[in-house]
């Protein structure tokens, strides 16, 4: 909650994390906390079974957050979202593994990535940077060419200059940050708050 406190008047607008980690009062109270500091609230669900993605869903909603990020996109996920007015950015591709893996071609993951919009999803949730098989900024690309750069969130891994600018070439509207900011890969040494704003700066350059 410090984090949160500290960092509630840098001009991002979007924030989340992932579902493992704190009890589910904990995070129904971090993800209030995100709302009253008028942040977009997101949840990023890690996982790959039917019955894990429903219950990732579930804890979504119950937690009170805007949108679901993650899981693997099943219809029964598809149609809790919809009933409970989630937006839902699910993962494309062949994901799977610990840590993430993306496989297949590149072909394979742009028709995953349209077959999820077609279906619903308000975006895709793209493990670019975990692609096993080609070359993420190509990849990435393709996708954006195929269902618009404002549905695609690239899921993490972006921790260098270099790669932010390789998500500008390939025209990406957002992504997720995470442990670049707690181990301080901008600005070595210095706290979350100041590499926070060191990336919002570089994005505004």
């Amino acid at each position: 909650m410090s984090v949160i406190t500290d960092i509630k008047d840098l001009p991002a607008k979007k924030w989340g994390f992932k579902d493992v980690g704190l009890p589910k009062e904990q995070m129904i109270a971090l993800a209030k906390a995100m709302k009253e500091a008028g942040k977009e609230t997101y949840i990023e669900v890690v996982t790959y079974t039917e019955e894990g993605c429903l219950e990732g869903a579930k804890l979504a909603y119950e937690c009170g957050f805007d949108y679901l990020t993650g899981a693997l996109p099943f219809d029964s996920v598809f149609a809790y979202v919809k009933e409970h007015n989630l937006k839902y950015y699910p993962f494309c591709g062949a994901v799977g593994g610990s840590p993430v893996e993306l496989t297949g071609s590149v072909e394979s993951v742009v028709e995953s990535a349209k077959q999820c919009i077609e279906n619903g999803a308000d975006g895709v949730d793209l493990t670019a940077y975990r692609y096993a098989d080609g070359d993420p900024v190509e990849l990435t690309k393709a996708v954006v060419q195929a269902v618009g750069a404002d549905r695609v969130c690239i899921a993490g891994s972006i921790g260098s200059t270099e790669r932010m600018d390789a998500m500008a070439e390939a025209g990406v509207a957002e992504y997720t940050m995470g442990s670049a900011l707690f181990n301080a890969n901008f600005v070595p040494g210095s706290s979350f708050r100041e590499n926070l704003k060191f990336v919002l700066e570089y994005l505004d350059k």
